[in-house]
């Protein structure tokens, strides 16, 4: 039987200063204006506003397009394709409407990340940051090591784009159709980030400003990642910030070096000057695997979105809860909320869940929340979080011979997919996107 991810995916303006002469320089970059007699004090997820918005796969990542519509990533899976044809490691999708009205249509011209594009054995990618800026569109995709021995990790992020609002892309130079590279492709010469030190950076998420990035007001494209792949580094957030128009230019990155004072930032061209930006709780990442083979699942990866109305900077994260023999989902998530009046913080948290269980169901296994940017009220007062569950995934392993044998069965490609998703939705019925308000407690 393969690993978790193989059945998953096979059934898929310049600042005032800069880093110069050496030196770590602060950057007072403009902020979005803001009410300061606004404080937020806490955040409550409401159970009844619980909503099972269907499709089939995980990620979720999601920007605001010029068109108004949101863009949205589905890992490992059709998503809302009916019936699912075949399995992408990543797919965008467009949702237009409110979770109440939502309408999902995939979104074409995006290049296939599905199996064929993967023979066995070659490296995989999966989608994570993904932003809209005016017409452009750009993501980050992720990739993995090939470890045997131990849970696989994360090593690189390669940059994708259009500048036709998603219609065509292209590889960061400029070329076009999107490849994805072989083992011996893989380097940081094609990707932005590639086999960086402990693989911070390959895991990231993109800061969300509003609609095509209209909120906003400094110039600066503000970027988050992982400073590794184990327990001690996974839950360390790094970022970096770039122009918006040097996006596609790896030596335009700035990474963030420490606070100021005043709140200020300093920033580096130099990534070995990075420093966390915050903390997570140690604890909450896999390092052991209950399929053999499978990888570290991306703990702690968070979204970031600007709210406009408030003028605050919100972050939703969550820790993937181990079992006691350091393999995945053996128990709820942590799920943590946080706000700052800066994109680079402090982060004051506001919500934390060290047993996430949506709608108070104990088997939960929920996990990626999803700060959706274009559900938020026009009052700022409320928004909505989504999220994937795999609860059910400990007893896909354990009956994996039973798994197998109806695999057996399919007697072509079309085949297998149908037998592929009926299983997946029979074990693991949350593994879609699911959606819930969350209402702020302001002074």
């Amino acid at each position: 039987m393969t690993h978790r991810r193989e059945f998953l995916e096979k059934s898929l303006t310049i600042g005032l200063a800069t880093f110069c002469g050496g030196s770590l320089s602060p950057v007072f970059a403009r902020r979005p204006q803001s009410n300061p007699a606004i404080a937020v004090k806490g955040a409550m997820p409401v159970d009844s506003s619980i909503m099972r918005l269907g499709g089939l796969g995980d990620g979720y990542k999601m920007t605001i397009a010029a068109n108004g519509k949101q863009i949205v990533v589905v890992n490992d899976g059709p998503g809302w394709a009916p019936p699912p044809a075949t399995f992408y490691s990543t797919k965008l999708w467009e949702v237009e409407g409110e979770p109440e009205t939502a309408r999902f249509q995939m979104l074409d011209g995006y290049p296939n990340v599905d199996r064929a594009a993967h023979p066995e054995g070659a490296p995989h990618y999966y989608g994570h940051g993904v932003i809209a800026i005016g017409s452009n569109m750009y993501q980050f995709l992720a990739t993995l090591d090939d470890a045997e021995d131990r849970p696989r990790r994360w090593t690189g992020a390669k940059l994708i784009y259009s500048a036709d609002n998603g219609a065509t892309w292209h590889n960061q130079n400029g070329s076009s159709p999107v490849i994805w590279e072989d083992w011996k492709q893989q380097s940081s010469a094609s990707f932005p980030f590639f086999n960086e030190p402990d693989g911070c950076f390959s895991l990231l998420a993109f800061l969300q400003q509003g609609k095509a990035y209209a909120a906003n007001r400094d110039g600066y494209v503000y970027v988050y990642g992982l400073n590794g792949s184990v327990d001690g580094l996974m839950n360390q957030l790094v970022m970096f910030r770039v122009p918006q128009n040097k996006l596609l230019d790896r030596s335009a990155y700035r990474f963030f070096a420490g606070h100021g004072h005043n709140g200020t930032a300093r920033w580096s061209a130099d990534i070995a000057d990075r420093q966390p930006v915050h903390n997570f709780p140690l604890g909450w990442v896999n390092y052991t695997n209950l399929f053999p083979g499978d990888l570290v699942v991306e703990s702690w990866l968070p979204s970031v979105v600007y709210n406009a109305p408030l003028g605050i900077y919100m972050m939703a994260s969550a820790g993937i809860g181990s079992a006691p023999d350091g393999t995945e989902f053996g128990k709820p998530s942590y799920l943590g909320l946080w706000v700052s009046k800066n994109p680079w913080g402090p982060w004051r948290q506001i919500h934390e869940d060290s047993a996430w269980t949506p709608g108070d169901d104990q088997g939960a296994r929920a996990y990626a929340p999803q700060i959706a940017p274009g559900w938020i009220a026009p009052d700022g007062k409320s928004f909505w979080v989504v999220w994937a569950d795999l609860a059910g995934i400990r007893e896909f392993g354990r009956d994996e011979a039973l798994v197998d044998a109806e695999m057996a069965k399919a007697s072509d490609a079309s085949e297998r997919t149908m037998i592929e998703a009926e299983i997946l939705r029979r074990y693991m019925p949350g593994f879609s996107m699911n959606a819930q308000r969350v209402e702020l407690k302001l002074d």
